[in-house]
């Protein structure tokens, strides 16, 4: 099959649409080498050193409107690229397709990852909104056929938007194999130097904002006076100035670290340094984190309802992420329980592999196929 792929977040995201590009070609090329793929990227560049596959190749406009105006291209200019490049099968990577991509000739494919900007509007500001819905209704509507990466993120397609569920296969989301493999005690101990990580450790990874809810953990600290440090490791907001001041009236600021300059490849020793991992987001699609810390060997506490159970299975401890003293708990019961811990780690394991590459490869390789 030759497949092309949106290939703007490859080269310039790093955030968790940008890994989830990067992963899905990947695993696609090692786990599909037969198949051709071509990666239409808007522009030249590579902030994120994504390596092209052998059986891989980029492409850029190649009309002189699309190079002055790149962004208006992959919207309104690319299908006639798609067409030239004889691919079979075009796939937005990150919730858009081109508005023209019926004038490609390719068989459509888009990947949806959320609507939390519908679920959680106050969040976003009224323009973001509104051009979210325009365009991702509008590519779902296009498509011809869908990817969900949650069973969460399908039902919300077929109840906020109508979409027919017949058109929507659930293919989860991975995490990256650096993952799988304990890190080397060196490399543990440099990145332990790096980052002035303190002896233990509770791990929160993600973008340091409202909706990831990071406040729930440190007021469980303060709450349960628990004798831990916390390590947060994701891009700041104005969000994280009001944890750190909080942190200061509660006389624990000195145990609170907010880390937003973290190395991808840092990211294994961390997880795997840290006593238990915290995700308390009200709402995801996903929820890669949990993932991460099942893969890392360590206790997982997450957000009770939404999407987590699916992610966490039975291997997390889940709380209401609105109730401090049930934070608390459950922070001093799985620090404090080896017997639970244990359990929770050994679980985690077992879990896991239900979101293996090989899964997503196969899942990814049917949903092709049926489009063809």
């Amino acid at each position: 099959m030759n497949i092309g792929f949106d290939a703007k977040r490859i080269f310039f995201n790093g955030s968790g649409l940008g890994n989830y590009s990067r992963s899905t070609v990947e695993l696609l090329s090692r786990y599909r080498p037969d198949d051709r793929y071509v990666l239409f990227s808007p522009r030249p560049g590579n902030r994120y050193g994504f390596e092209v596959p052998p059986n891989a190749e980029v492409r850029y406009p190649s009309g002189r409107a699309g190079r002055a105006a790149p962004s208006l291209w992959r919207s309104y200019g690319m299908a006639s690229d798609i067409r030239r490049s004889g691919v079979a099968i075009y796939h937005g990577l990150s919730n858009e397709l081109p508005a023209d991509i019926r004038r490609s000739g390719a068989r459509s494919v888009v990947t949806v990852h959320d609507l939390i900007f519908v679920r959680m509007p106050e969040l976003y500001k009224p323009a973001d909104r509104w051009l979210y819905t325009q365009k991702y209704r509008r590519s779902c509507r296009n498509a011809d056929r869908i990817v969900a990466i949650s069973l969460q993120t399908r039902d919300d397609l077929v109840n906020v938007w109508h979409i027919a569920p017949e058109k929507i296969d659930v293919v989860y989301q991975g995490c990256s194999p650096i993952f799988y493999e304990p890190a080397a005690p060196e490399q543990r101990a440099a990145v332990r130097a790096k980052y002035h990580l303190p002896e233990r450790y509770i791990l929160s990874v993600g973008t340091i904002e409202e909706r990831k809810n990071l406040m729930l953990t440190v007021r469980a600290m303060a709450a349960g006076r628990l004798d831990i440090d916390l390590v947060a490791c994701g891009r700041r907001t104005p969000y994280a100035d009001r944890i750190e001041q909080y942190a200061r009236e509660q006389g624990i600021a000195g145990r609170v670290h907010l880390l937003s300059e973290v190395t991808f490849t840092d990211l294994p020793a961390l997880y795997q340094m840290s006593a238990v991992m915290v995700y308390a987001s009200f709402y995801e699609g996903f929820g890669i984190p949990i993932l991460e810390g099942l893969n890392s060997g360590i206790p997982v506490i997450t957000s009770a309802g939404g999407v987590f159970p699916e992610t966490g299975g039975d291997a997390a401890l889940y709380v209401d992420p609105h109730n401090v003293d049930a934070m608390a708990d459950a922070l001093q019961r799985t620090l404090g329980d080896e017997s639970l811990r244990n359990d929770m780690i050994r679980k985690g394991h077992l879990y896991a592999q239900r979101f293996r590459e090989e899964r997503i490869a196969r899942d990814l390789t049917e949903v092709y196929h049926r489009l063809l």
